[in-house]
């Protein structure tokens, strides 16, 4: 199994990457957030997946896990290999559950969270991010693999006040505005240090009624001991009264001299002051009502439809790891976990099975923490050479797309939750587009890009000379992983030239661009100043020492 020596993202799929670079025991934290469609009705996720019906409805969830060969094969590799108490725990659920959408989002998460305990120490955790649709059978399954006895919390986050919906239109059922967050230890030695919040101005005018004259607040608390002689408090007098205390008798006339103990008239019990600079908040409970998810407008939103806050992954990677811990994230979307451990100073393993999901990253730690992949970091996974952008086009076209359009800092066209596994919409003959603004009067303009893998030839630079006309587009570029013909150069040259008035030159209407050229450094020739997905906020952070994996 390869080293790993600092913070790297993978491209893949996690299953083979966990068990192919990441050793046993070596992850501190792990949070996953599984892509899972439970917008839809329980009637399809239970629906058996054999006939014409039910391979319409699988086409219309894109992201969804559905009963193929793979979920076969990966249900009988479980049967049979697996540990039996998990054999029969996932042989239970088929025969009740049947073999459907759900089951296999199920078996393809057993098979994962089997290796994610493997790999996590024994003072690790892991946190499980789900929605109500399946929450309770992956409480099962965690049961079964980190056992009953380790788990922790079942986590409410509560993401908003309102949820869009048809209530007051007729709905019959409340609106759903929570999540679920599954919180496991692999053993009674994993790390937890509480996390407080300040207490609200409510609570302060209700307890802490009291001020000094130098202006500091205070509360009365009892000092009877709870118990009394059965718990061993001691009994004596203080202030005329006799009462079991909570503090001997030498700690009790300490505070008496201190002026913390005071008797609020003649005859009465008396009571300690508590300090509200003493204490450090209210602990956080179970229930997460504080943290809204991110709006349209959220400053930190990068146009990634599932993006959490990052004041929530902040949250869990503060309670259970330490700086220069490993945190693990095997299904890193737009890499908000990785970006939160990146900020607290833990290391960091991100793996996602799309080149979006990973050119998205890439942006997000250069804009936030001035990171650059191959230098602070690794990313493995990547065509690094023209053979293996041959494989990966052969393997999945859409991925090849991707990963071009990452190469010029493009946005593929419509990339959403609803096509980031590899559906393609109607793209009006583009790709992906870059846009700009001419800074000389803050027009904005765009580049438009086709990315083809298989056989080109000139028609297809006449097709993209129409895009360009009709899009109303300064310039148009051919991603290419076949060299160019003679008929296609020409065709391009003959487009003419984009006129910047802002930078005073002019700029190729049509370009062509090989894989090569692209791996080779050169780029689109454009105006500077330009924009791809939304950049993300510049981070404070605090990094120590990195160590290896298997330090």
């Amino acid at each position: 199994m390869r080293p790993i020596t600092k913070n790297t993202l993978f491209y893949g799929d996690n299953l083979q990457i966990l068990r192919e670079y990441i050793p046993d025991g070596c992850i501190d934290l792990i949070y996953l957030d599984p892509p899972f469609n439970s917008n839809r009705s329980y009637n399809v996720l239970f629906k058996d997946e054999s006939g014409d019906d039910s391979d319409a409805q699988i086409a219309a969830f894109d992201d969804t896990w559905h009963w193929g060969q793979i979920a076969e094969e990966t249900y009988l590799a479980l049967i049979r290999e697996a540990p039996e108490n998990i054999s029969e725990m996932i042989g239970a659920l088929r025969g009740f559950i049947g073999s459907n959408q759900m089951m296999a989002y199920l078996v393809m998460m057993t098979a994962r969270l089997i290796e994610l305990h493997r790999v996590l120490k024994k003072t690790g955790s892991i946190f499980l991010h789900c929605d109500p649709t399946a929450s309770h059978y992956l409480k099962i399954i965690m049961d079964t693999i980190f056992g009953v006895e380790n788990f922790l919390n079942e986590i409410i986050w509560k993401r908003a006040s309102t949820v869009k919906g048809n209530a007051g239109q007729g709905s019959k059922m409340f609106g759903p505005n929570t999540d679920t967050i599954l919180f496991y230890g692999k053993s009674h030695q994993y790390k937890f240090t509480p996390i407080f919040q300040p207490y609200s101005e409510d609570y302060l005018k209700k307890f802490y009624k009291y001020t000094e004259s130098d202006g500091r607040r205070y509360r009365l608390i009892s000092m009877i001991g709870p118990g009394g002689a059965a718990k061993g408090n001691p009994q004596y007098e203080v202030m005329g009264v006799t009462r079991y205390w909570r503090y001997s008798e030498k700690r009790m006339n300490e505070m008496i001299e201190q002026g913390l103990v005071i008797q609020t008239k003649p005859g009465n019990v008396p009571v300690r002051k508590q300090y509200l600079d003493e204490g450090k908040g209210v602990a956080i409970q179970s229930l997460w009502d504080d943290i809204e998810a991110l709006g349209p407008s959220a400053a930190e939103r990068l146009g990634y439809p599932t993006q959490k806050p990052q004041e929530l992954l902040e949250r869990i990677v503060s309670a259970c790891s330490d700086q220069g811990d490993w945190v693990l994230d095997p299904f890193c979307g737009c890499g908000t976990a990785i970006a939160a451990a990146e900020k607290l100073g833990r290391k960091w393993i991100g793996i996602d099975i799309t080149h979006l999901s990973i050119s998205l990253q890439k942006y997000r730690l250069r804009d936030s923490y001035n990171l650059l992949a191959g230098e602070q970091y690794d990313v493995v996974g990547e065509p690094v050479s023209i053979q293996s952008a041959h494989e990966l086009a052969k393997e999945d076209r859409f991925q090849f797309q991707w990963w071009s359009l990452s190469l010029l800092q493009a946005k593929p066209l419509g990339a959403s939750e609803s096509n980031k596994r590899g559906k393609k919409g109607k793209d009006r003959g583009i790709d992906g587009v870059i846009n700009f603004i001419e800074s000389a009067n803050g027009k904005p303009n765009k580049v438009v890009i086709q990315v083809k893998s298989g056989h080109v030839k000139s028609g297809d630079i006449r097709d993209l000379r129409g895009t360009v006309e009709r899009e109303n587009a300064a310039i148009g570029v051919f991603v290419t992983l076949e060299e160019p013909s003679k008929d296609m150069v020409t065709e391009a040259v003959s487009a003419g030239y984009f006129t910047s008035e802002a930078w005073g030159r002019d700029y190729p209407r049509i370009q062509i661009l090989t894989i090569e050229d692209i791996l080779g450094g050169k780029q689109i020739d454009m105006p500077p100043q330009y924009g791809t997905f939304k950049q993300a906020q510049r981070v404070k952070k605090d990094i120590g020492k990195q160590d290896s994996l298997f330090d």
